[in-house]
């Protein structure tokens, strides 16, 4: 295939990924807009490997690559879970950024890449390698800290050591120093020092700027990861000069900056506020309450049976469900479509009520409930909902806790102290199901679980819904 030809099919894979994301931004066109990708992908692989700059001798290694990491892909796709999802987007973003690594490395060591460039050239071309490769291997080492502490191996509990912004200051300019080192050596040996020493330090860093960064945190921390895997991608389309991976990557990096940004402001949080400690620590200082762990009781809590909970659902003309982390952790999500099509089915107005930020990454619960089959036209984002609470009977909320509590607009002093929340304390009876009093990630008790109007369903959610909705058959 000639250059030209090989441009016109990048043209149309971008295209297609242009309309990839587009069709990625609402439930309803996703599977159209996952479609584009694969197509996008497919066409710019294809004209990759049979462009000019790919010969007959290296067929055998991208046709091994290929089956390798295809089988790869199908095995994941076939055995991990939708609730492990989080953790597998993490450890995807980690791919990225070591093959942005890797690919630094292979475009500096090898001599042919640079010949017949003037100097100016071949400074830039170095200053994309070096920055390249720091981004990649911050994401490659945040992507897998991230990975541990969505999959439950790491706490989800901010690491903050003493002076770490000046350690992370320290690390930047000692980066800096390097790179213009790097820009002044000679030779590929004399290079190849600065670039490990600065590799070394952009690894540590990702694990101490992820490591800091608290459980609650986790849907911005993907969000911030899925950019810089995009950034990566960009760099190492700048190293390889492929356009494609250029417009690509920088298309990724820009829509989850953008995405980072909608997610701090769900949490009423700014995003340098998040890499300075996650929810629950106080100007930098230990949390005094860690993810998950009791609170001081506020007050009695008033509980409830399934069999109670089935009958005041029966009872009601509007109902809203508010699902959290731990829907997804029982896999309840299956039950609560069918206690919904049940209820509908006997003329109750059934709805969703979706935060921003309800899950481990951006838009896990409606993951979750479009794999129940749960129709699109009745999950509602917080904001089209949130005015509809008063006029609703039962709001049940399941296995979410800091996204439904009162103190974010009533205690000005909480940690999560302006974030919106679904106001699910003002229908007219709420039912909140839950394994225990335990806080949620901010590390604050909810002052919702001892409102007068406040139900608690204790129990598995999975056990509890099961109970309910045979409570609701018969």
């Amino acid at each position: 295939m000639s250059a030209s030809l090989v441009t016109v099919a990048y043209i149309g894979a971008i295209v297609l990924f242009i309309l990839s994301l587009g069709g990625l931004s609402n439930p309803e066109t996703a599977r159209r807009g996952n479609l584009f990708g694969i197509i996008g992908m497919t066409l710019a692989v294809i004209a990759t490997v049979i462009g000019p700059r790919v010969t007959t001798a290296g067929y055998g290694w991208i046709i091994g690559a290929l089956i390798v990491g295809g089988g790869v892909g199908l095995y994941a796709a076939r055995t991990v879970k939708m609730t492990q999802m989080p953790e597998l987007v993490a450890l995807m973003h980690s791919l990225v950024g070591l093959a942005a690594v890797l690919v630094g490395y292979a475009s500096y060591i090898d001599p042919a890449v640079s010949i017949g460039l003037s100097p100016a050239e071949k400074a830039i071309h170095e200053l994309e390698i070096y920055v390249g490769i720091y981004i990649g291997i911050v994401t490659f080492s945040g992507s897998l800290i991230a990975f541990g502490k969505l999959s439950g191996r790491i706490g989800g509990t901010p690491l903050l050591l003493p002076g770490r912004h000046l350690m992370n200051l320290v690390a930047a300019l000692v980066v800096l120093y390097f790179g213009y080192a790097f820009l002044q050596v000679h030779s590929i040996s004399e290079g190849m020092m600065p670039l490990i020493v600065m590799t070394a330090l952009g690894f540590l860093f990702g694990i101490h700027m992820v490591m800091a960064i608290g459980g609650a945190d986790m849907p911005v921390v993907v969000s911030m990861l899925n950019s810089y895997s995009g950034w990566a991608a960009a760099a190492t389309g700048f190293m390889l000069s492929n356009d494609l991976l250029i417009v690509v990557g920088a298309l990724v990096g820009s829509s989850g900056a953008i995405l980072s940004y909608i997610m701090c402001r769900a949490m009423n949080r700014n995003f340098f506020s998040v890499i300075a400690g996650g929810f629950g620590s106080d100007g930098g200082k230990k949390p005094q309450v860690g993810a998950g762990e009791t609170a001081i009781p506020q007050g009695e809590v008033t509980p409830v049976s399934a069999q109670e909970t089935a009958e005041l659902l029966k009872e009601s003309k509007n109902v809203i469900i508010v699902p959290g982390y731990g829907m997804a952790v029982a896999q309840a999500q299956h039950t609560v479509f069918e206690i919904t099509k049940l209820l509908r089915e006997k003329g109750v107005n059934v709805r969703f009520g979706i935060h921003p930020v309800a899950g481990r990454m951006p838009g896990h619960m409606n993951v979750l409930l479009a794999e129940a089959k749960v129709p699109y036209d009745i999950v509602m984002e917080m904001d089209e909902i949130n005015e509809d609470f008063p006029d609703t009977e039962v709001s049940m909320v399941i296995g979410a806790n800091d996204i439904v509590n009162p103190s974010a607009q009533d205690d000005p002093n909480s940690p999560i102290a302006g974030m919106p929340v679904l106001e699910v304390w003002k229908a007219r009876t709420s039912i909140v199901m839950k394994r225990s009093m335990a806080s949620g990630y901010a590390g604050v008790d909810n002052p919702l679980f001892y409102k007068d109007n406040n139900r608690m369903l204790f129990g598995d959610a999975k056990k509890m819904l099961d109970e309910v909705l045979t409570a609701l058959k018969a």
